[in-house]
């Protein structure tokens, strides 16, 4: 029962940092309609970021997050304002092209700065645990989940509450109707893929002290967050919440009860069996 609570407990921390990889790409497909593909190279960017901080810096990683926010968020709106707004009304295959080549443009670019070397960002509780019960927990893990959950509730509110948050949620829901009632949909679009590219960022930065950092890590993390947006519901971003935990869940189960090479692939059964029984997603939702 310990091992179940154990795997069960680091499963749904882990999964809380997915998710937040999740809303990301949600909020960018939500508003804009384009699936971002170099989403996990922004999330590479992050833990890049993240590193040079920490070695020349000496910033904590967890410390980082208030510098990645706003770094990868006028990275994100830049790259939507100079690349993916001219290709909106595009083919999706197009669209789908561009966000590859972005993506293969950053990570051959940080592997002439960087080269493939993997890099290590170890702290001091890089493997520090504490016990709860006799299960013992990450302590990195554990900051990351804190952390996460802090940002889904700030953004949940921001979106809800404020005029900005409830424009950004009528453009998802329609744009034309947005545009028509006087909403700058063009801005809307650029809140979005920042906001999109500083969460993709922040879960970087969240994952650094845990995790290999190399160029190539970023596709990994495109195919989870894809997988994750699906998952939860196109759009959704309490579905892509709902999918990141469930992911992370269905890794640690599957790692302690099957075995490690095989959480992948557990992972993806599970995603094609909610796509043939359920396939607009848990949530069943196409907006936000």
């Amino acid at each position: 029962m310990i091992v179940f609570l154990q795997s069960l407990i680091s499963g749904v921390l882990i999964g809380g940092v997915y998710a937040l990889i999740g809303i990301g790409l949600t909020i960018i497909f939500g508003v804009m309609r384009v699936i971002n593909f170099a989403h996990g190279e922004i999330l590479m960017l992050g833990m890049y970021l993240t590193w040079n901080l920490f070695t020349r810096l000496g910033i904590d990683p967890y410390v980082s997050v208030l510098i990645c926010i706003p770094v990868m968020f006028v990275f994100g709106g830049l790259l939507q304002k100079l690349f993916i707004n001219r290709m909106l009304g595009a083919l999706p295959q197009n669209q789908i092209l561009l966000t590859i080549g972005l993506g293969l443009i950053m990570s051959n670019t940080m592997m002439l700065i960087y080269t493939s070397d993997y890099q290590i960002l170890t702290t001091s509780y890089s493997s520090s645990s504490f016990s709860l019960g006799g299960i013992s927990i990450s302590e990195p893990l554990a900051i990351s989940f804190l952390i996460t959950a802090a940002i889904t509730a700030v953004l949940y509110w921001f979106l809800m509450k404020t005029d900005t948050g409830q424009a950004i949620r009528a453009t998802a829901q329609d744009r034309e109707a947005a545009q028509l009632m006087g909403i700058n949909v063009q801005w809307m679009s650029i809140l979005a893929f920042g906001m999109g590219s500083a969460l993709a960022a922040t879960a970087g930065a969240l994952i650094s002290p845990t995790y290999y950092i190399f160029p190539q890590v970023g596709g990994t993390f495109t195919l989870k967050a894809f997988v994750i947006t699906v998952l939860g519901g196109m759009g959704s971003i309490v579905g892509a919440t709902l999918g990141g935990i469930i992911i992370g869940v269905a890794e640690s189960m599957s790692a302690v009860y099957i075995s490690s090479g095989w959480k992948d692939v557990v992972v993806y059964v599970l995603f094609l069996l909610v796509l043939l029984f359920k396939p607009s997603g848990l949530m069943g939702k196409s907006r936000m």
